[in-house]
C-alpha cells in the first residue's frame, strides 16, 4: 500500500489513459477458439490459461493474470516510479533539532513506532513525516499538531485512539497522508478534517465508526483515497460524498454493516467502489446511476437476492464487476448489456438456472469470467479465460478429471461385475443344502452387479464426451441417462446394505440363539428378498416424484450420485439424503457391527468350556473372518457418513474427494462381497472341490470306457 501511496498524484491522469483491449483477436479463429499469439493456430477456450502450455510458443498461458480495473492502473503508474525512487535515495542525515531520544531521524522524518508512547512527543516544527504507529496514544487534543505546518505524512495506526477532538488536525494544510487504522475510534466529529485541504490518502480501517454525519469530510478537497474497511457503518449520508470530497476516486467500505444502498448516495467522482462483506440486501433503483466514471465495482459477499434490471445502466466505463457470493436467485438476460467495456466479471458461487449465451454476448471486451460451475463456461465461448476449469470430479475435457479415475473406473467395474457374475453362476451349478442362503447370496450379487454396471456407464460416457465434456456437461447432468445411472447406483447401494443386514441378523439368531426355532424357509426368504428389493426400488424413485421438492437429485455432479450437500440443495433433497445415508445406512452399519461382535462373543463363550486346541484355532479363524467383514463395511461406509455429515455444515468439500469416494470407496463392498461371502467360505470351497472331483471322475470313467471300446474293436 505504501508503494501506491507514493504514486498518488499520478492516479487521475493514468485513469484517462487506460486502454481497453479487444478480445476478438482479429476474427481469425471461430467462436470458442483463440489464436496462439502470432501463429495461425487456434485452440479452444478450455486449453487457454489452464496451467499447461498447449501452443508451441506458449502464448496460450500468456496474459492470463486478471489485472482489470485498478490493478491495471497501478501497473501503468509503475513506470513513473523511477524518478521518485532516485529522490528517496538521498542522504539520511537528520535535519531536525528536536526529536525524542529513542526515536530515529533521517532528513526531516521521525520514526517513533513501537516506543510505548502515551502522547504525541515534541519534535522540530519543520518535520515532514511523523511515524507514531504501534504506541499507546489514546486521545488527540485540540491543536496538538498545529505547529507542524510542513507535515506531509502522519502515521497513527495501531494505537489506542478513541477520541479525536474537532481541532486536533488544525493547521496541517500540507498533510497528504493520514493513517488512523486499527484504533478504537467510534465517531468522527463534523469538520474534524477541515484544514486538511491537501490530504490525498485517509486510512480509517479497522475502527469502530458506526455513523458518518454530514460535514465529517468537509474540507478534504484533494482527497482521492478513503479507506473505511472493517468499521460498523450502517448508512452513508446522501449527496455528501462528492460534495465534500470532489476529487475522491477510491472509496473502500468493505466489512461494514450496510443493508440498503439508497439512490443518489454515490456520485460521479468515484472510480473504484468496494462494498464487499457488508449485509446489503437491496440496492435501490438509481443507486449507481450517477457513477458514470466507475471503473471497478465490488458487491461480493453480501445478501443481495435480486439485481434491478437497470442497475448498471450508466456504468459504461466499468471494467471490473464482482457480484460473487451473493444469494442471487435470478439474473436478467439483459443484465450486462450496457457494460460494453467490461473486462472482468466475477459470479462465483452464484447458481444461474436461466443461464444462456444471450447474457454475455454483448460483453465483447470481456477477457476473464468466473463462475460457480465450470459447465457455465460453455455459455461464454468468446471469453478467453473462464474459471473454474474443473469441479474436482469433471474438467473441461473429461467427465472424470483425473487419469487414474478414468482408468480405475473400468478396473473396478470389471472386478465388481465379473466377480459377482462368477458367484451367481457357480451358486447356480453347485447344489447346497441351505438353498435359502444361496438365494440371499445370489440376490446380493445381483445388487452388486448393478454397481458394476453403473461404473461401466460412467466409463462409457467419459469416453463419449472425451475432449469436449464441457459442451455437454449441463445437458448430461439434466439428462434421463444421468438420472437412470444415478438411480441404479442408489438401488445397488441400498439393496446391498439391506441384504447384508438381513443376512447378518439371520446368522446372528442362529449362532446367539441356537435353540430357537427361527429357521427361514424358502417362502419366507423369497418374501423377505422381494420386500428388500421393493423397498430399495421405492427409495430410489422417491426423488422423481416432485422436482420442486428434490430438484435434480441425481444430476448435481458429473457422476450422478447425490453424496454432497451445499447451500443450493433443496430442503426436501437434503432431508431425504440425510435419512438414507445418516439414517438407514448408519443404522444398518451399527446393527452389523453389534451382531458380529455378539456372535464372536457367543462362540468364544461356548468354546471356553472346552480345552481343545482345535476350538481355539477355530475361534481365531472366525475372528479373522468377522474382522474382515466388519472392516470392509467400515472402509466403505464410514467415509460416506463423514462426507455427508461434513457437507451438511456447508463446508467447502473438494469435488475430488467425491469422485474418489464414488469410484474407489462406494464399490468396495460390491467388489469384495463375492470373496467374503462365497469364495473364501469353507462350505463353498468344499462343494467346489467335490464338484471338480466329480467332474474329474466322470471324465476318467468316460476315458476308460472309450479305451475299452477301442481295445475291443
Amino acid at each position: 500500500m505504501l508503494l501506491l501511496l507514493s504514486l498518488a498524484p499520478l492516479l487521475l491522469s493514468a485513469t484517462e489513459s487506460l486502454m481497453i483491449p479487444s478480445n476478438l483477436d482479429s476474427g481469425i479463429c471461430p467462436l470458442g477458439q483463440f489464436p496462439c499469439g502470432n501463429l495461425s493456430v487456434c485452440l479452444p477456450q478450455l486449453l487457454h490459461c489452464n496451467g499447461h502450455k498447449d501452443c508451441a510458443n506458449g502464448a496460450d498461458e500468456e496474459n492470463c493474470v486478471d489485472n482489470s480495473g485498478w490493478p491495471k492502473l497501478f501497473d501503468t503508474i509503475q513506470s513513473a516510479r523511477g524518478n521518485r525512487k532516485m529522490q528517496d535515495e538521498e542522504t539520511h542525515e537528520c535535519m531536525l533539532d528536536i526529536y525524542p531520544e529513542p526515536c530515529e531521524c533521517w532528513r526531516r522524518m521521525v520514526n517513533c513506532s513501537s516506543q510505548g508512547l502515551h502522547s504525541v512527543p515534541p519534535v522540530s516544527s519543520n518535520v515532514t513525516a511523523l511515524n507514531l504507529k504501534d504506541n499507546k496514544i489514546k486521545t488527540l487534543h485540540d491543536g496538538i499538531f498545529s505547529r507542524y505546518q510542513d507535515l506531509e505524512k502522519l502515521l497513527l495506526q495501531n494505537n489506542e485512539l478513541h477520541d479525536i477532538s474537532r481541532l486536533a488536525f488544525s493547521g496541517l494544510f500540507k498533510l497528504k497522508m493520514l493513517f488512523l487504522s486499527q484504533n478504537r475510534i467510534r465517531s468522527l466529529k463534523a469538520g474534524v478534517f477541515k484544514d486538511l485541504r491537501s490530504l490525498e490518502w485517509l486510512i480509517l480501517d479497522n475502527n469502530q465508526v458506526s455513523k458518518i454525519v454530514p460535514g465529517t469530510f468537509s474540507g478534504l478537497e484533494s482527497l482521492y483515497f478513503l479507506d473505511m474497511l472493517n468499521n460498523s457503518i450502517r448508512e452513508i449520508p446522501r449527496n455528501s460524498i462528492c460534495e465534500e470530497m470532489p476529487h475522491l476516486n477510491w472509496l473502500d467500505l468493505e466489512g461494514n454493516q450496510m443493508q440498503t444502498i439508497h439512490s443518489s448516495v454515490f456520485q460521479e467522482c468515484i472510480t473504484v467502489l468496494s462494498l464487499r462483506r457488508n449485509n446489503i440486501r437491496k440496492i435501490r433503483k438509481g443507486a449507481l446511476s450517477q457513477m458514470n466514471k466507475l471503473v471497478d465495482l465490488d458487491l461480493s459477499m453480501n445478501q443481495i437476492v435480486e439485481l434491478s434490471p437497470s442497475l448498471f445502466t450508466n456504468l459504461r466505463d466499468l471494467q471490473q464487476l464482482n457480484i460473487s457470493f451473493n444469494p442471487l436467485q435470478h439474473i436478467q438476460p439483459n443484465q450486462f448489456d450496457l457494460l460494453s467495456n467490461l473486462q472482468s466479471l466475477n459470479m462465483e458461487d452464484i447458481e444461474i438456472p436461466n443461464i444462456h449465451n444471450r447474457m454475455f454476448s454483448s460483453l465483447v471486451n470481456l477477457s476473464h469470467i468466473y463462475f460457480k460451475k465450470f459447465q457455465y463456461c460453455s455459455y461464454a465461448p468468446h471469453v478467453r479465460s473462464c474459471k473454474p476449469n474443473s469441479d474436482g470430479i469433471s474438467s473441461f475435457e473429461n467427465l472424470l478429471a483425473n487419469i487414474l479415475l478414468r482408468v480405475f473406473v473400468w478396473v473396478m467395474a470389471c472386478v465388481t461385475c465379473f466377480g459377482n457374475l462368477f458367484v451367481i453362476c457357480m451358486r447356480s451349478f453347485i447344489v447346497t443344502e441351505n438353498c435359502q442362503h444361496t438365494m440371499s447370496i445370489k440376490s446380493l450379487c445381483c445388487a452388486d452387479c448393478l454397481m458394476g454396471f453403473y461404473l461401466f456407464c460412467l466409463g462409457a460416457f467419459d469416453i463419449k464426451f472425451q475432449g469436449e465434456y464441457n459442451k455437454h456437461a449441463q445437458a448430461w447432468m439434466e439428462s434421463w441417462e444421468c438420472k437412470l445411472v444415478g438411480s441404479l447406483a442408489m438401488l445397488s447401494s441400498e439393496v446391498s446394505v439391506m441384504m447384508l443386514t438381513y443376512m447378518t441378523l439371520e446368522k446372528y439368531l442362529c449362532i446367539v440363539f441356537p435353540f430357537s426355532h427361527f429357521r427361514a424357509g424358502r417362502g419366507q426368504t423369497l418374501c423377505t428378498l422381494t420386500a428388500i428389493w421393493g423397498l430399495g426400488f421405492f427409495i430410489t424413485v422417491i426423488p422423481f416424484f416432485s422436482y420442486d421438492t428434490f430438484g435434480n437429485f441425481y444430476g448435481r455432479n458429473g457422476v450422478c450420485f447425490p453424496l454432497q450437500s451445499d447451500s443450493t440443495e433443496k430442503y426436501g433433497a437434503r432431508g431425504y439424503s440425510v435419512s438414507i445415508f445418516l439414517g438407514l445406512n448408519l443404522l444398518a452399519f451399527v446393527t452389523i457391527v453389534f451382531s458380529y461382535s455378539s456372535m464372536f462373543y457367543s462362540i468364544h463363550k461356548t468354546g471356553a468350556k472346552t480345552a481343545e486346541r482345535s476350538v481355539l484355532s477355530r475361534e481365531v479363524t472366525i475372528a479373522k473372518r468377522f474382522f474382515f467383514i466388519v472392516f470392509t463395511d467400515a472402509l466403505c461406509w464410514i467415509p460416506i457418513f463423514l462426507l455427508k455429515a461434513v457437507s451438511l455444515t456447508e463446508a467447502e468439500i473438494p469435488g475430488t474427494i467425491t469422485s474418489w469416494i464414488v469410484i474407489f470407496i462406494l464399490p468396495i463392498n460390491s467388489a469384495l462381497n463375492p470373496i467374503l461371502y462365497t469364495l473364501t467360505t469353507s462350505s463353498f470351497q468344499e462343494k467346489l472341490k467335490q464338484c471338480l472331483q466329480s467332474k474329474r471322475q466322470e471324465s476318467s470313467k468316460s476315458f476308460t470306457l472309450v479305451s475299452i471300446q477301442m481295445n475291443t474293436v
